[in-house]
């Protein structure tokens, strides 16, 4: 009786594994969102009212991440080094921190030297209202403001795979 009940409780775990890795949160470029128009949103950068359409005519890589997240943490040095790359050219890497206390996160940016423009979103309404429950989270957005990818985990942004497809996005000439 004991190694049933086992048995019933691993192909119950083994069962709730596959579900949760073939969930659309976790599959990673899912294609389903793809082309599809990104959520607006407004925000506070620098002091300024601020909406996600006023990159328009930019890529933007959203990032959703958190001070307390290593893998965010990990990602942050590639991220800034691609927003330098991109800048210039018609692209812009867009943090969206979901820390709750502006103290860590303002010390992370400080200590880390982020280069790239980012805000704080603690109650997580952008997060929830783009899906995103893991962290880092990121779209690629291409310049008519359309998704063109969902990355979910930490990512190396200086491989030449991931440095090759946003450069694919850049406007010619760059802006």
């Amino acid at each position: 009786m004991g190694s049933r009940i086992f048995t019933a409780v691993v192909l119950a775990l083994a069962g709730a594994v596959i579900v949760i890795f073939a969930m659309p949160s976790y599959r990673q470029g899912e294609p389903g969102i793809a082309g599809k128009q990104a959520q607006n949103f407004s925000f506070e950068l620098n002091g300024h009212a601020t909406q996600l359409s006023d990159f328009r005519g930019k890529v933007v890589v959203l990032n959703f991440w958190a001070t307390w997240c290593p893998p965010c943490v990990a990602e942050v040095d590639s991220l800034s080094a691609l927003q330098r790359d991109i800048s210039k050219r018609g692209g812009v890497v867009l943090g969206v921190s979901i820390d709750e206390d502006p103290d860590a996160y303002q010390k992370f940016l400080s200590d880390h030297h982020v280069p790239f423009p980012t805000f704080r979103d603690p109650t997580k309404k952008i997060a929830d209202s783009y899906g995103t429950s893991m962290w880092p989270e990121t779209y690629i957005i291409d310049t008519d403001g359309r998704i063109a990818r969902k990355i979910v985990a930490e990512q190396d942004w200086d491989s030449p795979a991931l440095e090759g497809y946003v450069e694919s996005l850049l406007p010619a000439g760059g802006k």
